[in-house]
């Protein structure tokens, strides 16, 4: 596993903590706020607009291009 997937499933673990589902938006301005790396945010951006559930996210963020 990459050094930014292993990251983003870090962040997922923390931002989803205490949530059922959150939305692209509220994942983006989260993985902001945690500073993570260019690379990691660039996934994350890619993410297509609507609400994830971790393993949701965490797909998502596995098969894009970024």
């Amino acid at each position: 596993m990459s050094d930014d997937l292993r990251l983003l499933d870090e962040y997922l673990d923390e931002a989803f903590s205490g949530q059922e589902r959150l939305s692209s938006a509220d994942l983006q301005r989260g993985a902001i706020a945690a500073d993570l790396p260019a690379t990691a945010l660039t996934r994350i951006d890619a993410l297509p607009e609507g609400e994830y559930a971790q393993d949701e996210a965490a797909e998502a963020l596995r098969t894009l291009d970024a």
